[in-house]
């Protein structure tokens, strides 16, 4: 519900606000920027993707400090940076007062299409800002850089820096994300015994209803992983994942640990595992930067854009004629009951694990 107000203010008023302001006046990069802050909106996935971009102006400008402007729900991932000097909420005024009273010689706005972000970067002091060029927002940058659906969004990201002179690279670089030490210790206490034996991530979660595959399927093959391959099945997600994972455990004795780890806890138990099973999520994305391999299962979402890359990793996807329909975030409601994703069989999933299993 939130969300959806955000982007009804976006489309209202930020749509407004962008055409009152005058472009930036300056354009010129320094030749060594000291100060770079980057703002990102949004959900965990694009936080994640977005790391090794960050990481490649870490390394091209050693002596520079990195700020994120971030939100609540997306923030904790960056703390699998260790690139980064400070974080700061929008959502939390104090925080978002403290940012816009800040100098920098240059703003990265990563945001893809809403305005509100990008009039941020307006009024924020800088040298130069940078940021895609979508739609009208574009007249808060100095430089604006294309936009396109059919780029892994982590290259998407490294497009923006081609104003710094780092250019965008064929693949990217894995692994990309920290653990803190004390994420680790946490994972290893939490999975007692199975710390030291292969085991099975499942994560069942989705944001957009239309992502999810349904818990009998889900249920169905944690149960045939169990018997058939012999292998522990260990459930993460959040709070509302918590009854999802005991229907999906009720057959099999298996480690429901929905709703008990923070994000960071989270990647350092799939860190461990032999497979992450996932939808179209941010927890995917954990698990490509921590270079674990993937089964992930897509329908309304652009796998071109979002799926894991490599031989480590099977995408499932029907490509039913009417999908991915998901455009800059926004998954409209299916009147089918998704059939790009619910009718993907359970059969399917395991042949994909069973694959990887073998191969690991």
């Amino acid at each position: 519900m939130r969300t959806l107000f955000l982007k009804n203010i976006d489309k209202f008023i930020g749509n407004f606000l962008i055409r009152c302001f005058p472009g930036p006046s300056g354009r010129k990069i320094p030749r060594s920027p000291d100060k770079f802050l980057f703002i990102r909106p949004g959900g965990i996935g694009d936080a994640v993707l977005l790391i090794p971009a960050l990481r490649a102006v870490a390394s091209t400008f050693t002596n520079s400090r990195i700020d994120i402007l971030a939100e609540t729900r997306n923030s904790e991932i960056f703390n699998l940076c260790d690139c980064i000097a400070h974080i700061y909420n929008y959502d939390h005024p104090a925080e978002f007062a403290a940012c816009i009273k800040e100098k920098y010689d240059v703003i990265i706005d990563t945001e893809q299409w809403h305005r509100l972000s990008a009039i941020v970067t307006r009024i924020v002091h800088s040298k130069s800002k940078i940021g895609f060029s979508t739609n009208n927002r574009a007249r808060a940058f100095s430089y604006y850089v294309d936009y396109s659906h059919a780029d892994y969004e982590a290259l998407s990201f490294f497009n923006l820096l081609a104003p710094l002179g780092i250019s965008t690279p064929r693949e990217i670089n894995v692994p990309f994300l920290d653990l803190p030490a004390k994420a680790v210790s946490r994972a290893k206490n939490l999975l007692g015994l199975l710390y030291e034996q292969d085991f099975i991530v499942i994560f069942p979660g989705a944001s957009i209803r239309e992502r999810r595959w349904s818990v009998e399927n889900f249920a169905d093959l944690a149960e045939c992983l169990n018997k058939q391959e012999k292998i522990s099945i260990v459930v993460v997600g959040g709070k509302e994942d918590r009854y999802t994972g005991e229907q999906i455990l009720q057959n099999i004795k298996g480690l429901n640990l929905a709703g008990r780890t923070n994000l960071a806890e989270t990647a350092a138990i799939i860190d461990q595992t032999s497979v992450l099973i996932s939808g179209d999520s941010g927890v995917l994305h954990i698990a490509v930067g921590l270079n674990v391999p993937t089964v992930s299962l897509f329908g309304p979402g652009i796998a071109d854009k979002w799926a894991p890359k490599g031989n480590h990793h099977i995408v499932i996807n029907r490509r039913l004629h009417c999908s991915p329909c998901t455009r800059f975030g926004n998954t409209r409601p299916c009147s089918k009951n998704a059939p790009c994703i619910q009718e993907i069989t359970m059969q399917k999933v395991f042949a994909a694990v069973k694959s990887l299993l073998g191969h690991n």
